[in-house]
């Protein structure tokens, strides 16, 4: 199974971003990015990738312990950014701190656990919204044909509602059917941890 480990937002955070959202999908050029939907907005902590049968019992109890290690925390959905020209994500305020720990925790729970984890990364909580589509077949690869900024610009002064993280996820990616245009990865949350339990 594909997996990994996340914090969903509820549901009123989520429709405050899609509103926002969808104010920037209206923009001229937006159709040059892939928007992701907002059933699969997340903030991963972890990724596992494909992880084996035999070591989903460590995981699921490497996870527990995580959870119960970490105290709920106040988080709202804010402000964006961008990884290069590839990746539009909205930030989070309130207490990032409280979410990198437990990123951290939960990332060494994991290769505790047996899953072969890619190298470590310093931490940075984003919700990614949308995606530079790949260059066409033939066309130059350098530089994005859409400009990312005017999107950036209409999430600067975005600050949704305060809500509290009070579970850590682990959920199932099913990669979309391929040579389906625009289909996008679903996910399944296959267990869920209160946090401070």
């Amino acid at each position: 199974m594909r997996l990994f480990a996340a914090v969903l937002p509820p549901e009123p955070a989520v429709a405050e971003l899609a509103a926002r959202v969808r104010a920037l999908r209206a923009l001229p050029g937006a159709d040059g990015l892939r928007w992701t939907e907002r059933e699969g907005w997340h903030f991963t902590l972890a990724f596992f990738g494909e992880v084996a049968e035999d070591v989903l019992p460590e995981l699921h109890t490497r996870l527990a312990r995580a959870a119960h290690r970490h105290h709920p925390h106040v988080l709202w959905l804010a402000g964006g950014g961008r990884f290069d020209d590839r990746v539009v994500w909205v930030g989070v305020g309130g207490d990032s701190e409280a979410l990198r720990r437990l990123a951290g925790t939960v990332e060494a729970g994991g290769r505790r656990a047996g899953v072969p984890m890619d190298r470590h990364r310093p931490y940075h909580p984003h919700l990614t919204v949308a995606r530079a589509r790949p260059p066409r077949h033939g066309s130059p690869r350098h530089g994005s044909a859409t400009s990312l900024a005017p999107y950036l610009d209409g999430l600067t002064d975005f600050a949704g509602r305060e809500w509290t993280v009070g579970e850590l996820s682990l959920v199932r990616s099913h990669p979309p059917a391929p040579g389906v245009p625009g289909q996008q990865p679903r996910y399944e949350v296959v267990a869920a941890w209160p946090l401070g339990h």
